[in-house]
């Protein structure tokens, strides 16, 4: 007996069965398949289908950021302890940590990180509680808490977001003191 070929179509797959002789969609050069137009012409074209363009060949794509070394504390996570060698570090949990050195912070509004912090830029959306020293820029958004003592080279603050402590400028001459309560805007003491 000789082997029998489907010809329906199959309705778990919701797609034509395999047809022997069918030429597979051209495009991928990395594959070395040639890049053929794709058209009513085409050989790979069926009447009533939908013209479909190649999509372009991609490699892996990383980013500068992506390449990083990040460390993400996730949504209902604690963490204690020290954090270093981490260039960029994500909090969405709880970090309590008497020292934590990297490159950017980022507190999410669910975010709660305790302590001592030394970093280049940081944006707070969530509640940070302790001491921020942030050489570059010190971003708290609209939902942003900063208590306890803050020093910055720059500043921002949307409207909503508070600052409760000290705020110290760090400038090439001598440091700006600021005491203050603010919520969405500065206020010297």
């Amino acid at each position: 007996m000789g082997a029998t070929v489907a010809t329906a179509r199959d309705p778990d797959l919701a797609m034509p069965p395999f047809r022997a002789g069918v030429t597979p969609m051209p495009g991928n050069a990395a594959l070395g398949a040639p890049k053929l137009g794709v058209g009513p012409s085409s050989p790979v074209a069926r009447p009533g289908a939908p013209v479909v363009p190649a999509a372009p060949a991609r490699g892996p794509q990383r980013t500068e950021v992506s390449e990083r070394r990040t460390l993400v504390v996730g949504k209902g996570i604690s963490l204690q302890g020290t954090v270093s060698d981490a260039e960029r570090l994500v909090v969405e949990g709880t970090v309590e940590s008497q020292m934590i050195s990297a490159a950017e912070l980022f507190v999410s509004h669910s975010g709660v990180c305790k302590g001592e912090l030394h970093v280049e830029d940081a944006e707070i959306a969530g509640v940070f509680d302790g001491t921020i020293t942030a050489t570059g820029s010190l971003i708290i958004r609209a939902t942003g808490r900063v208590l306890g003592q803050a020093r910055c080279r720059r500043l921002q603050v949307e409207d909503g977001g508070q600052i409760t402590g000290k705020m110290e400028m760090i400038t090439d001459a001598a440091p700006q003191v600021v005491r203050a309560t603010v919520r969405g805007e500065a206020a010297d003491a």
